[in-house]
């Protein structure tokens, strides 16, 4: 599968400035890695938006591995951007699947930790994240992925924190491709203020 162009500078810009204006705060919180923190990043209002699903799935395209079948994430931070991606591929003329990750298995019926059209086994699979920190959502639906048969190797996040979560992909043999860094969206959000 081609890889997309991603974005224009123009794009890239935009993207980030929907960013630190709908997905960014700065103040103190507790992190679901139960790490305390005085930045906030929910990308949700960005992703859940159709402009900023766009730009997302558009510059997430551009990275997702040429050999994949298909892009996954772990519910429900990945959930937009799989179909979002996925929906991209299909208009760019390309065949890839959207797989999400259960954070646990189904209650019910099959019990399947996966949804979505599954590819043989072997097949090559992207993984997508909305933020890495630690980088243990990522790494539970690579595991899930791993554990169904697939070969993980690639990590696409919208923001990476920068706090481990790059070292531990690496202990854990992938590569992370980030949109942006935190300290990138902090400091463009501090020239935003007055």
């Amino acid at each position: 599968m081609p890889t997309s162009p991603g974005l224009t500078e123009e794009q890239r810009s935009g993207l980030m400035r929907r960013l630190a204006t709908s997905a960014y705060k700065r103040g103190h919180f507790t992190l679901a890695s139960g790490r305390q923190s005085e930045h906030y990043v929910n990308c949700k209002p960005v992703s859940l938006s159709g402009v900023g699903l766009v730009l997302i799935s558009t510059a997430m395209l551009s990275h997702v591995e040429e050999q994949s079948v298909a892009v996954a994430g772990l519910t429900l931070g990945a959930d937009p951007l799989v179909s979002g991606v996925a929906m991209a591929a299909s208009l760019a003329q390309h065949d890839l699947d959207a797989l999400i990750v259960r954070k646990e298995a189904k209650g019910h019926g099959t019990g399947a930790w996966l949804e979505g059209p599954l590819p043989k086994s072997g097949a090559l699979i992207t993984v997508l994240e909305d933020v890495v920190t630690t980088g243990g959502s990522s790494l539970k639906a690579v595991n899930q992925l791993r554990e169904a048969g697939y070969t993980v190797n690639r990590v696409i996040t919208i923001v990476d924190r920068e706090e481990g979560g790059a070292a531990a992909m690496e202990a854990a043999g992938l590569e992370l491709i980030s949109l942006f860094l935190l300290s990138e969206i902090s400091a463009f959000a501090a020239e935003l203020k007055p």
